[in-house]
């Protein structure tokens, strides 16, 4: 069961959901998020298999959140998950498009191209008045699965990368954060660093590429990235700490090409290295 394309809607996961080669991952927040209803939070897709982005799917040594985790550490995680070489994943989470970009490109740089995003998540999942189950009565204990991690380091970009490129101009550093943020007049999540931008980049708010909890069509995205930035470029995607940076990623690739570059730092690495706190 082989995957051609990055993005499927609920009508096709409903169809295909107990094909035994498929495995669907919830990506969710572990956090009710604001605006959240909790009947929402507490309900998932049947067969899902929760996927912790913060947790075990983070490295926790790390001084930055949400960073990506060694090939040894995704490769047994994903393991405990019965994941295989073979497999066809699905992600989605409960706020719609947030958080299952992050994991399709994780996989995509671990080696494992067969993963799609369930476009508009649990909330288009329950508006079609499809079949959820609560959290507490799925299964965790999964058999162990085969999958083997090969991590393609030339897709994450460090912080001396980002430093070297605002010389050298060799990629263009896109922010998914809002205009706020990005122009230093909002306030950032974590409140002892200042907002603002890293020289030479620009801003696309992720929200700009998202209608109604899904991507837009490939014609809206086109337009959105034509009026901000020269797309022959390389584009190197970017936000607060590597979230919502992949949304941005992802509707590029929709509508463009392959790339899937990532400051997986972003702005927490950025501005706790450039020293920019709030005193």
């Amino acid at each position: 069961m082989k995957m051609n394309t990055n993005l499927v809607s609920v009508d096709w996961l409903n169809e295909y959901l107990n094909n035994e080669h498929l495995i669907v991952l919830d990506a969710s927040p572990t956090a009710n998020a604001a605006g959240l209803e909790a009947s929402t939070a507490s309900r998932m897709i049947p067969t899902a298999r929760p996927f912790n982005i913060k947790g075990t799917f983070s490295d926790q040594e790390s001084s930055f959140p949400n960073t990506i985790p060694s090939e040894k550490q995704f490769e047994n995680e994903c393991r405990k998950l019965g994941i295989n070489n073979s497999s066809t994943i699905v992600v989605y989470d409960n706020l719609g498009i947030y958080t299952s970009p992050r994991v399709w490109w994780m996989f995509n740089i671990m080696g494992h191209q067969n993963i799609s995003v369930l476009n508009g998540g649990l909330p288009e999942w329950i508006s079609r008045k499809y079949k959820t189950i609560n959290k507490k009565d799925q299964k965790e204990i999964y058999a162990s699965g085969n999958f083997s991690a090969r991590f393609q380091h030339d897709f994450v970009k460090t912080y001396q990368d980002i430093l070297k490129n605002i010389d050298t101009n060799s990629f263009l550093l896109v922010d998914a954060r809002s205009k706020g943020r990005f122009n230093g007049t909002a306030k950032e999540p974590r409140q002892y660093l200042k907002s603002g931008h890293i020289p030479n980049s620009i801003n696309i708010p992720f929200q700009e590429v998202l209608e109604d909890g899904k991507f837009k069509t490939v014609e809206q995205i086109k337009k959105v990235f034509d009026t901000s930035c020269n797309t022959s470029q390389d584009l190197v995607f970017s936000c607060g700490s590597g979230i919502t940076a992949c949304i941005i990623m992802l509707a590029y690739e929709l509508a463009f090409k392959e790339n899937r570059y990532l400051f997986d730092g972003s702005w927490t690495e950025w501005a706790e290295r450039q020293n920019l706190k709030i005193s």
